[in-house]
């Protein structure tokens, strides 16, 4: 049986979408940093659902990550039937507060690498009677954000780059979705370095990782194009189609100011 590869897997959106598939009965592989992390989850998970699992730390934003992970699965002879491509993160502040090499990781995880991943393989998921990609996007990407200006360009990105292949695909056995959260109570605000005020404004519309997981792996399956989980999200997504772009992005950059 095919495998569903999650990047991103041990914490956050990433460790709860684990749990729904392993729930659903789908074997896994779970690919994040943290060794001793994974062995316990992919544990855990095996033993509550009987499903195989297996786990890659590797860090993700390192040149050359993403063949490491195709040359691993390729060695074990491990099919993929879904790839899950969650891994991401944001920095937060002026543009240049931070090093470029810092926006040079961010952007590796966050496209760079999800891109690869997808490259290689895509010619195995056309192989498959039916199978899924799943790109985690944000509600960032839908407009300019200052103070967050990197993070949500890139998500943008991850949106317009998912939609396209969605298209491309559409006479084959793949479906693309991409799912665009808001808000969530995982550890985005601190590897963000987001301030009080954005932490503040984030928890009176936090959502659970373990809704926006059912909400991401249901759409999936279902072949949906794209979905941005939760009511608010779905109006702020109206809104910023709607307004002007300058009054979106004013009032959105001024959480993170």
């Amino acid at each position: 049986m095919p495998y569903a590869l999650i990047t991103g897997a041990s914490k956050g959106i990433g460790l709860s979408i684990a749990k729904e598939l392993a729930r659903r009965k789908f074997d896994l592989l779970l690919v994040a940093r943290s060794s001793s992390l994974l062995q316990e989850i992919a544990g855990q998970l095996a033993t509550d659902h009987g499903i195989k699992t297996d786990f890659l730390a590797i860090d993700l934003a390192e040149t050359g990550a993403a063949q490491q992970v195709f040359d691993w699965c390729s060695k074990k002879k491990y099919t993929i039937g879904m790839l899950v491509n969650n891994a991401g993160y944001g920095l937060s502040g002026p543009f240049e507060k931070h090093a470029m090499a810092e926006h040079n990781s961010m952007m590796a995880v966050n496209m760079t690498t999800l891109v690869e991943l997808t490259y290689l393989f895509l010619p195995q998921l056309k192989q498959q009677s039916k199978s899924y990609i799943l790109n985690i996007g944000s509600s960032a990407a839908y407009q300019a954000v200052p103070g967050l200006s990197l993070y949500a360009a890139s998500k943008s990105f991850v949106l317009q780059f998912s939609r396209g292949l969605h298209q491309e695909l559409k006479r084959t056995p793949v479906s693309v979705t991409c799912v665009c959260p808001g808000a969530t109570d995982t550890n985005f605000v601190d590897r963000a370095q987001i301030g009080d005020k954005g932490r503040k404004a984030a928890e009176k519309v936090n959502m659970t990782p373990d809704d926006v997981a059912k909400q991401a792996v249901a759409a999936t399956l279902a072949g949906k194009t794209e979905v941005v989980t939760g009511v608010l999200n779905k109006a702020g997504k109206l809104m910023a189609w709607l307004l002007p772009k300058g009054l979106v992005e004013q009032t959105a950059g001024s959480i993170y100011d």
